[in-house]
């Protein structure tokens, strides 16, 4: 209700785009897990700050016994700590601090040593303009998420087109 997303989204998507697909969800049951392959995602977002290590682990174990990449987001060093527990291989950085919502680049840029090099790492929240895509290629993150500037966009399209344009 609150992102106006729906399943629908994805299964519309699988038919038409052989792209990866994310389920950016809030996903709590390993019955989520399945469904999301079922919908037709190839990934699923697990957000260390929403789940206790033990549901952590059962999640990404599911993803993993039906071949579903998980996306595990971290705020701050003692969740990527408990990321990195996991086999997963991507850990995303949300750069919005979910206590008072401000938002710095600086977080990827602070946790980013302390991501092992055999992890992908993927900028989360915050990616607005060129500047901000560039400050972070220039940091070694080649990898994206970004909601808030496409959504916000009459032309989603430009606006990636606006954003990587000179990284295309």
């Amino acid at each position: 209700n609150f992102f106006q997303g729906c399943d629908k989204h994805i299964s519309d998507s699988r038919r038409v785009c052989s792209l990866p697909i994310l389920r950016k969800d809030f996903i709590f049951d390993p019955y989520q897990v399945i469904e999301a392959r079922v919908i037709g995602a190839d990934a699923i977002l697990l957000i260390a700050a929403a789940l206790s290590q033990e549901l952590l682990i059962e999640l990404a174990n599911s993803a993993k016994e039906i071949d579903l990449d998980v996306l595990v987001e971290v705020h701050d060093h003692d969740e990527l700590e408990r990321a990195l527990e996991l086999e997963t291989k991507i850990i995303g950085i949300n750069n919005r601090n979910l206590h008072n919502f401000d938002t710095t680049l600086e977080t990827t840029i602070n946790l980013l040593p302390y991501v092992p090099a055999d992890r992908l790492v993927v900028t989360e929240s915050g990616i607005l303009t060129p500047k901000d895509v560039s400050y972070m290629t220039e940091k070694g993150v080649s990898v994206f998420l970004i909601g808030e500037a496409l959504m916000r966009s009459a032309d989603v399209g430009s606006e990636f087109r606006k954003l990587f344009g000179s990284f295309s």
